[in-house]
C-alpha cells in the first residue's frame, strides 16, 4: 500500500475550519467543496487526507475527481474525427462527461447508492464500472477536486494569441481554443454552480506545473511496472501534455483568486507560503 504523505501539512489545517465554518452556513447540505488547481498541486492529496480528517469529526466525506469525468477514448477519437484533432487528449473542457459529474451530485444529494466514476490514466480510459466504488447512505461533504473545477471562461479577445507552441502549430486558426471556451461557458458552469466552498491551490507559476507533472508521471510508472504496455508518458510526452493546459491554468492562476472562498498560495515544494480567505480582509497565513 502506498503512503500518501501531505506535501503541504498546513493545507489541512487551513482548509479544514474553513469546510466546518461552511457546514454551518449550509446546514441542509450536502456540502459540495470545490478543490481547483494545477496538476500535481496536491489536490487528491489534500482530499485524502480532509476524508480522514473529517471522519475524525464524525463526518462522511466522499471524493469526485474531474479527471473521473473524462470521456473514454472512443468518445474522444470519435470527437478528434468529426470535431477538432486536439480533442482526442484528455484534459480540456470538452472532454468530459459534465452530464455524469451532475449526476453523480444528483444522487448524493437525494441520498442514493451511487457509483463514483473512475478514470484510469495508465490506459487512457475509464475504469470498468464494476470498479467504481459505491456510495451508500448520507453524505455530509462532496470534495470535488479537478485542475479547473470552478473556472470560468476566458474573454474573446484573449484567444487570439497562441500561448505556446501547440496552439501555434496544430490551432494555428484559433478553433480548438474557441471550442473549449465556449465549452467552458456551457455545462460546465451548471457543474461548477453546484459548489458551495470554492478553495484554489495556488502553484507559484505555470512552470512548476511541469516538474509537478513529471514527478506524478514517475510515480504512475513505478505503479504500473508491470504493465509496459500502458499509456504511461515519458518527460518529453508530458512536456507537450500540459500544454494542453496550459492557457486555461494561467487564466485560472489569474483570475480565480478574486472569487475563491479560499486561496492557498504554494512554494516549488507545494508548501503553504499563506492563504486569503474571501471572508477576511487579512491574510490568514
Amino acid at each position: 500500500m502506498t503512503v500518501m504523505i501531505d506535501p503541504a501539512p498546513k493545507a489541512l489545517d487551513l482548509v479544514l475550519p474553513a469546510i466546518i465554518a461552511a457546514l454551518r452556513r449550509h446546514p441542509d447540505g450536502p456540502l459540495v467543496v470545490g478543490i481547483c488547481g494545477a496538476q500535481g498541486s496536491g489536490k487528491s492529496t489534500l482530499a485524502y487526507h480532509l476524508e480522514g480528517a473529517l471522519a475524525a469529526q464524525g463526518l462522511c466525506s466522499v471524493t469526485l475527481s474531474l479527471d473521473d469525468l473524462y470521456l473514454p477514448i472512443e468518445d474522444r477519437i470519435r470527437l478528434a474525427a468529426e470535431v477538432h484533432p486536439l480533442l482526442r487528449t484528455r484534459g480540456v473542457p470538452g472532454t468530459h462527461e459534465v452530464a455524469l459529474g451532475l449526476s453523480v451530485l444528483d444522487d448524493v444529494r437525494d441520498g442514493k447508492a451511487v457509483h463514483l466514476p473512475r478514470f484510469d490514466k495508465a490506459t487512457d480510459n475509464r475504469a470498468p464500472k464494476a470498479a467504481w466504488p459505491l456510495v451508500a447512505g448520507p453524505v455530509d461533504v462532496v470534495l470535488f477536486e479537478g485542475w479547473c473545477v470552478g473556472a470560468v471562461a476566458e474573454d474573446e479577445a484573449a484567444l487570439a494569441a497562441p500561448v505556446n507552441a501547440l496552439e501555434a502549430t496544430v490551432d494555428p486558426d484559433g478553433r480548438w481554443r474557441h471550442l473549449v471556451n465556449e465549452a467552458l461557458k456551457g455545462t460546465y458552469q451548471d457543474l461548477f454552480a453546484r459548489i458551495d466552498l470554492l478553495i484554489l491551490l495556488a502553484a507559484p507559476g505555470f512552470e512548476m506545473v511541469a516538474k509537478w507533472r513529471i514527478e506524478q508521471e514517475h510515480d504512475l510508472r513505478r505503479q504500473h511496472a508491470e504493465k509496459p504496455d500502458s499509456a504511461i508518458m515519458t518527460d518529453a510526452q508530458v512536456m507537450t501534455f500540459i500544454q494542453y493546459y496550459e492557457r486555461l491554468t494561467r487564466h485560472i492562476l489569474r483570475e480565480m483568486p478574486g472569487r475563491a472562498d479560499l486561496v492557498l498560495y504554494l512554494d516549488a515544494q507545494r508548501r503553504v507560503l499563506r492563504s486569503v480567505h474571501r471572508h477576511d480582509d487579512a491574510d490568514m497565513g
